[in-house]
């Protein structure tokens, strides 16, 4: 079968999480850079990379790379690449994309110049003059860094965050690839007590039931190139059907706590969506007043930073409050992620080790307590 080569976009600091998790799923070449994972595969190892990883962001299958200083280069730079092997007469194939340090800046222009490089590869392969665009999505995505493009089609479509369980989330979510990522940080494959004091709408302890039960994240979602005419469908058929045969359906305990009760609410709603409800226990409750089950266990959670003076004031309270009860549970293993630069004053304690990481745009470090 034939082999590509696909790159999979991470969040800053995750890159060696999603280099483990594609080669644990037996990935060959896997390759990591700043903000980016590579990794060979076929067609069907696309399907499996989306359905089943858990930190990356997208899977885009890479088309095609040069150098390009000029639109013209750029023009005859896509248009030699093979566009009629993935799309079809009547696919629509927008564009997007972003340029860094490079000559060629203008996106918008860039945009153009691409769209019609592509056009006029398709009209000489298929001997049309009008593309109706009415067919599946082939999106193209183009990415200019310090004057070499590169060229890919996202077989994605929405981001791989979107699990298909949280239709809403709340004031500050937390991306679940990042949560996830947390979560195997920590460790944590199901069998100690697992607690989240600040789970807001859920998504942490929601990736840490799926990752106990060894679910598929992509379980229940579809993906764009489940419709491209180059993609087997029994593919993305078989790849479900041996991932649902992978999971454990064994009790886990893990428990959830938050001051808002509307809080509460949408992370039980968010749970059932998940198919993960049974074995998570969401209670209205004050972090500074935590006092779990159990006398050790991990806890993985995401305070509020504080944004704002005011709200930083606040969230300084918070980790005072929270620290102070979490002298009374020294057997726990804590892993606190937060943008504020002093939180080991505030929270009292310094962290066994830090690593960085970006909730969003956030910068953050995620500290650790053993």
């Amino acid at each position: 079968m034939e082999k590509f080569t696909f790159c999979v976009p991470t969040l800053f600091g995750l890159e060696g999480i999603v280099s483990k998790e594609l080669t644990h799923m037996g990935l060959s070449d896997v390759k990591a850079e700043n903000g980016r994972v590579f990794f060979r595969g076929t067609l069907s190892d696309m399907a499996l990379a989306n359905i089943w990883l858990r930190t990356g962001e997208r899977v885009l299958l890479v088309v095609g790379s040069f150098r390009a200083t000029t639109f013209t280069e750029l023009f005859e730079g896509v248009k030699a690449l093979p566009w009629e092997h993935f799309i079809p007469k009547d696919g629509a194939f927008p564009v997007k994309g972003h340029s860094l340090n490079s000559a060629l800046f203008s996106v918008p222009d860039c945009q153009s110049i691409i769209k019609k490089a592509v056009v006029e590869r398709l009209k000489s392969k298929y001997s049309l003059s009008w593309f109706e665009e009415t067919g599946s999505k082939y999106q193209i995505q183009f990415s200019l860094m310090r004057d070499v493009a590169t060229l890919y089609l996202d077989t994605t479509g929405a981001g791989l965050h979107k699990r298909g369980y949280r239709a809403v989330a709340g004031a500050a979510p937390l991306r679940e690839t990042l949560a996830a990522a947390m979560v195997q940080l920590s460790k944590y494959r199901g069998r100690e007590f697992f607690c989240d004091p600040f789970c807001g709408s859920g998504t942490i302890l929601i990736e840490a039931a799926m990752i106990a039960e060894n679910r598929a994240p992509g379980l229940l979602r579809r993906f764009a190139a489940e419709s491209w005419q180059i993609s087997p469908k029994n593919d993305w058929h078989s790849h479900r059907e041996t991932a649902k045969t992978k999971m454990f359906l064994r009790d886990f305990e893990l428990w959830g706590g938050d001051i808002d009760a509307d809080a509460i609410s949408l992370a039980k709603s968010n749970a059932k969506k998940a198919g993960v409800d049974r074995c998570i226990t969401f209670e209205t409750a004050d972090a500074s007043r935590f006092k779990p089950r159990h006398s050790k266990g991990i806890l993985v959670t995401n305070p509020p930073y504080g944004e704002r003076l005011l709200e930083l004031r606040e969230a300084e309270r918070i980790y005072s409050g929270f620290g102070a009860s979490m002298k009374h549970n020294p057997e726990f293993s804590s892993y606190i992620i937060t943008s504020h630069p002093e939180f080991e004053h505030f929270y009292g304690k310094k962290a066994v080790k830090r690593r960085k990481l970006y909730n969003g745009m956030i910068k953050c470090e995620l500290y650790m307590y053993y």
